[in-house]
């Protein structure tokens, strides 16, 4: 079984993986159970979840789980709080605006030169499109670690 210190990490890394589960599961399912502050995951992962939640009071870690508003446990304010958890997902949220900034840019780059190639009647050869966007995704990222966002500008609709 679990130290009371592994089981609470093993708590932290329920609550992260909470935090990063979609609201509706890749099989479809979109029944909630409540987690709290969290969004509401489907109930693929309610029974698994409740079970190690259930163990919290065995395991020295009661303060880590809370009763909800319809009884079912819930992470606790101090486990969603915490400092470690809470930098943890700040880290993990700016990883991932900064990944999708970067393949939305180079993708919506790579289709605007490729239309703009088919129009030209395609003259030349063909654009490879896993090395130039691999190109386009390297250039905006010495850009952003350079500059970060101070020179993103937003042309609104398109016309500046």
């Amino acid at each position: 079984m679990f130290t009371p210190k592994e089981y609470a990490r093993l708590l932290e890394l329920v609550h992260l993986g909470l935090m990063v589960a979609a609201p509706r599961n890749a099989d479809g399912d979109d029944s909630p159970i409540p987690t709290g502050p969290l969004r509401p995951v489907g109930a693929r992962y309610a029974e698994l979840v409740g079970k190690l939640f259930d163990l919290a009071k065995q395991l020295g870690c009661a303060d880590l789980v809370d009763v909800g508003a319809d009884g079912r446990l819930i992470p606790a304010a101090k486990l969603a709080e915490d400092e470690r958890v809470q930098k943890l997902i700040g880290e993990y949220n700016n990883d991932t605006f900064w990944h999708e900034l970067v393949t939305r840019l180079a993708d919506r780059d790579l289709a605007a030169q490729h239309t703009k190639q088919a129009l030209a009647g395609g003259g030349g050869p063909p654009l490879d499109a896993d090395a130039r966007l691999r190109d386009l995704e390297d250039a905006y990222w010495e850009e952003f670690e350079e500059n970060d966002l101070t020179n993103l500008v937003l042309l609104r609709g398109g016309k500046g």
